[in-house]
C-alpha cells in the first residue's frame, strides 16, 4: 500500500473512532443529563435514601420496562430517575419497596449481601392491604434458587456493595402485581427491604445496576432497561463535603 493510501487509511479510521465517540457521548451522556438528579443531604453523619422497583414505568417511550424510581426527600415526590447524589464519608440508610414479581438470580452468589453494615439487610412483606405478614427478618442471604423471593438487586460493584431484592410474596402477587407506576400509590404486595453502606471519603461518580438479566424481549435479558440509565442502571453522585 502506498504512502499516501496508508494516511487516507489511518484518517478514515480516526474520523471513525471520532465518530463513535461522538455518538457514546450523545446517546448516553446527552440523553442520561436530561434526567433529575435527586439530591440527599446528610443529618449526624447519615442520610435516608428511597427507592422504589416497579414491574413497569410511567414514561411514554418505554412504558412497559421494568424501572427503579427515587423519591425527592423535599417534595416526597417518586421521581423517574436513577441519578442522585449523596455526601462523602457518609452512612447511606437505603429503602427499597419491591413490587416487581420475583425473577432467579442466574447467578447464585448474589443472593448473598455484600458490603452492608453489618452484611445484612432487613426485610418486611406487606400484602394488598399493606398489612405486614410475619415478622421483619435481618438475614444475609436471600436465596432465589431455594424459593422465589428476589426481584431484584441493587449493586455497587465499585464500592462491593450487592443486595439481592426482596420481592412481593410469590402467593400474592402472582396475579396481583403493580400496573400503574408509581406503585406507592396503589394497593398491591410489597416488600420493604432496608440496608446500609458507607460512602468513600472522597468524592466521585459511582455506577449502579441491577445484576439479575430483566430485559424481556432481549438477547440474555441483558439489554434495553438493563443497560439504560433511568430505568435499571444509574449513577450516584458522591459529593465531597
Amino acid at each position: 500500500m502506498s504512502v499516501p493510501a496508508r494516511v487516507a487509511a489511518l484518517i478514515v479510521a480516526f474520523l471513525v473512532v471520532v465518530g463513535l465517540g461522538a455518538f457514546v457521548a450523545v446517546y448516553y451522556i446527552g440523553g442520561q443529563s436530561s434526567l433529575p438528579t435527586v439530591n440527599y443531604a446528610a443529618s449526624g453523619g447519615q442520610v435516608n435514601v428511597m427507592l422504589q422497583e416497579d414491574p413497569q414505568n410511567n414514561s411514554s417511550s418505554k412504558p412497559d420496562w421494568v424501572s427503579y424510581y427515587v423519591q425527592d426527600p423535599a417534595t416526597r415526590q417518586w421521581v423517574h430517575t436513577t441519578l442522585f447524589s449523596v455526601p462523602a464519608h457518609t452512612t447511606v440508610n437505603v429503602t427499597i419497596y419491591g413490587y416487581d414479581g420475583c425473577t432467579p438470580l442466574r447467578n447464585n452468589f448474589f443472593s448473598g449481601v455484600q458490603g452492608t453494615v453489618g452484611g445484612t439487610v432487613s426485610v418486611t412483606q406487606f400484602n394488598q392491604h399493606g398489612k405486614r405478614l410475619g415478622p421483619t427478618r435481618n438475614t444475609s442471604t436471600i436465596n432465589s434458587w431455594a424459593d422465589c423471593n428476589v426481584g431484584h438487586t441493587f449493586a455497587i460493584p465499585a464500592l462491593g456493595v450487592y443486595v439481592p431484592v426482596a420481592s412481593p410474596d410469590a402467593r400474592l402477587s402472582a396475579d396481583d402485581l403493580c400496573a400503574s407506576s408509581p406503585c406507592t400509590r396503589q394497593g398491591n404486595p410489597y416488600s420493604l427491604e432496608k440496608f446500609s453502606f458507607k460512602t468513600p471519603d472522597h468524592g466521585g461518580l459511582y455506577r449502579w445496576q441491577c445484576l439479575v438479566p430483566c430485559g424481556g424481549g432481549y438477547l440474555d435479558g441483558n439489554s434495553g432497561p438493563m443497560q439504560t440509565v433511568g430505568y435499571m442502571m444509574g449513577e450516584m453522585d458522591v459529593v465531597a463535603r
